[in-house]
């Protein structure tokens, strides 16, 4: 409850309302200037609607947020209710027993599904198998070809005794050759030589 102004003469005396009827009376201030000091300025009134404004819109926005708050709990309250999770676990345990009823009938289920599934396949994303396939046509090629490069990397101690033995048999196919172009008499390599007339 605000309190009475002084300068109200409708108010009950005080002190202050005292004081400043004795000031006028004697002529220190006068009527006018106490009526001018009773208006309350301009920039005093702004400054208090702006902070009744800057409080309603702190006040709307605190209640923005447990509005907020309350509808994120009307949409999670179904998920977290005791009575949804209780159904959810009762449907979980049914589809429990049904599934372990089905591995006792089915014998060879439950062993493959025992067995470890690691070396029976590779799961690798869609986009890696064009360089799986190209990977594979390489490993092919390198299999085949595997005895041979390994042939090969056998024979590198030998190497020089090959080549030796290599330029042996040119050396001896060339004197060979020799042996068998020699003796015999050299024959027209012209071709206007005519062969002899018999008589």
């Amino acid at each position: 409850m605000a309190a009475p102004s002084p300068w109200d003469s409708a108010s009950e005396p005080n002190a202050a309302r005292l004081l400043l009827g004795h000031l006028v009376g004697s002529g220190v201030v006068t009527q006018e200037m106490l009526n001018i000091s009773k208006k309350t300025a301009s920039c005093f009134v702004n400054f208090s609607r702006l902070q009744q404004t800057t409080n309603i819109q702190a006040e709307i926005y605190q209640k923005s947020l447990e509005i907020e708050l309350l509808e994120l709990e009307k949409e999670t309250a179904d998920i977290v209710h005791p009575s949804y999770l209780a159904e959810k676990c009762h449907t979980l345990q049914s589809m429990n027993s049904h599934l372990e009823a089905v591995l006792k009938k089915k014998r060879s289920l439950r062993q493959r599904l025992l067995k470890p599934m690691c070396q029976e396949n590779l799961p690798m994303e869609a986009i890696y198998h064009r360089y799986m396939v190209h990977l594979l046509q390489l490993a092919v090629t390198f299999i085949e070809k595997l005895e041979t490069h390994l042939e090969t990397i056998r024979n590198i101690p030998h190497l020089d005794e090959n080549i030796k033995k290599m330029s042996h048999c040119v050396t001896q196919a060339g004197h060979e050759l020799t042996v068998i172009l020699l003796p015999q008499p050299p024959k027209c390599w012209d071709y206007r030589c005519e062969p002899p007339h018999s008589a």
